[in-house]
């Protein structure tokens, strides 16, 4: 295959991405290390990550019409919508240019539907960004790109105002602290090796060796036509510094398991035959509810 300038663009994004993802989040080694102690991997270059995750502020030159520009650029195409009525989001996913680059699931919270206060706690930081960011960014030089997703686009917010978010929205406070970091990213858990290929054998794997994961809707999150099944590690907490210099817990980011079953029309294929086309696509709002909550208090403070 030929690679195009674009396509090196996004490789090297990407590889940014994850680089300082699993810098920030010690789960990321600590999966790595069991799966590769167990013999379940040889290398970590094996595992396919299903997808990445964001979440993004629905401000004015903010939010999802702001992110997407960056990977509709590099060649995603956006796909469905997702609403979440209880935690005020919406989202899409974007699927790849290439089938083994990871999709994007990136959401938005509708700050308009929060209290009065907590919008005005959250444009007093957002309002500081009077156009939108990416239209000023060079969409075809990596190094920018990976630069603009690792930057604080607002000020730190002092503890007080993270504290009343969090409050009243979780979701909220993750992101006027973390911004624009790397959410989660996700091991596809069905190519790995018999054994561990099915997600309720990797989670009985990865719990035996003493792993956290989100129990919110289960610690399987299963489709209504349970060919998408997902699970998730507890998020990690960080000693945040706020803008008034206090030093407070708060949950960075995690990782994500998902299987993804073959359909039916293509059950005889050989499995050597079966590739991403053949399997379940896209995602489930019930799932990702229940996946969003591996940065919540209630799994957090276990």
């Amino acid at each position: 295959m030929t690679t195009s300038p674009t396509t090196t663009t996004l490789d090297a994004v990407l590889a940014g991405l994850m680089r300082r993802y699993s810098e920030r989040v010690p789960d990321v080694q600590k999966v790595l290390d069991v799966m590769l102690d167990a013999g379940v991997i040889q290398s970590p270059d094996e595992i396919e990550n299903d997808h990445i995750a964001f979440r993004t502020m629905g401000v004015p030159n903010l939010g999802l019409g702001s992110f997407e520009k960056i990977f509709l650029h590099l060649g995603y195409e956006r796909r469905d919508e997702y609403n979440f009525v209880e935690k005020k989001l919406s989202a899409y996913w974007y699927s790849p240019p290439r089938p083994d680059l990871p999709r994007i699931f990136a959401s938005e919270l509708r700050v308009n539907e929060l209290s009065a206060d907590a919008q005005r706690i959250i444009h007093r930081y957002t309002d500081t960004v009077t156009s939108d960011p990416v239209d000023s960014l060079d969409l075809d030089d990596a190094n920018a790109v990976d630069q603009f997703l690792h930057q604080p686009l607002w000020k730190t917010p002092t503890l007080a105002d993270y504290q009343t978010l969090l409050n009243e929205s979780e979701y909220a406070a993750w992101v006027i602290y973390n911004r624009y970091y790397l959410n989660h990213f996700t091991i596809s858990v069905h190519n790995l090796k018999p054994g561990y290929n099915t997600i309720d054998e990797f989670v009985a794997f990865l719990q035996a060796r003493g792993l956290r994961l989100n129990s919110a809707g289960g610690i399987i999150k299963v489709s209504p036509d349970g060919d998408l099944r997902q699970a998730s590690t507890v998020a990690q907490m960080i000693d945040a510094e706020f803008a008034d210099g206090a030093i407070f817990r708060i949950a960075g980011s995690y990782v994500e398991f998902a299987e993804r079953r073959v359909l039916s029309p293509f059950q005889d294929l050989p499995a050597d035959q079966i590739t991403r086309q053949h399997r379940r696509e896209g995602f489930e709002t019930s799932n990702a509810d229940k996946i969003f909550e591996s940065t919540f208090t209630t799994q957090t403070g276990k």
